[in-house]
C-alpha cells in the first residue's frame, strides 16, 4: 500500500517559537500559504490554536468555500497537525537546530481520509506537494539568514 502522503522540508532562519506562533495563529495562515488556496480566517475561529481547537477558513480552489479544521495533534513549539471533514490532515513538525534555526517538515496526510482511494487518484498530493514547496519557500524569504 502507498504511504498516502507528500511531505516537504527545510530549514528556516528563525527559532521554533517563531514559526509555531504563526501556526497557530489562523488570520496568519493566508500569509505563509504556497497554495493560493487560503484566503482568510473565518470569524469566530480562535486567535490560537490548540489540541481540539476548531477553526473555519476562506477557501477558493476554482470556487470559493470554506473549511472547517480541528487541531488533532499539539505540542508547544514542536507539532501541530488539524484535520478536514474528510479526515486527512496538515501537520507541521519543527526541530530546532543549530544557529537558532528550525528544520520545518509540512505534511498533507490522507491516509486517515475517509475516502484515502479517491484522494489518492486525484490530482491533490501532487498539487499539494507544490503547495507544500512554496509555502517552505514563503517561510524561508518571511525569516532571512
Amino acid at each position: 500500500m502507498a504511504k498516502r502522503q507528500v511531505s516537504g522540508t527545510a530549514t528556516v532562519a528563525a527559532p521554533p517559537e517563531k514559526i509555531f506562533e504563526l501556526l497557530t495563529d489562523p488570520s496568519k495562515h493566508p500569509l505563509i500559504d504556497g497554495s493560493g488556496t487560503v484566503k482568510a480566517s473565518r470569524e469566530g475561529s480562535p486567535q490560537r490554536l490548540e489540541l481540539g481547537a476548531k477553526f473555519s477558513m476562506d477557501m477558493k480552489i476554482g470556487a470559493p468555500y470554506k473549511i472547517e479544521n480541528t487541531v488533532v495533534e499539539f505540542e508547544e513549539d514542536r507539532l501541530i497537525a488539524w484535520r478536514h471533514f474528510n479526515g486527512h490532515r496538515w501537520r507541521w513538525a519543527l526541530k530546532p537546530v543549530e544557529g537558532g534555526k528550525t528544520e520545518i517538515t509540512e505534511t498533507f496526510d490522507w491516509s486517515t481520509a475517509k475516502m484515502s482511494l479517491l484522494i489518492g487518484l486525484s490530482p491533490f498530493p501532487r498539487k499539494n506537494k507544490q503547495g507544500i514547496d512554496r509555502t517552505l519557500a514563503r517561510l524561508t524569504e518571511m525569516f532571512p539568514g
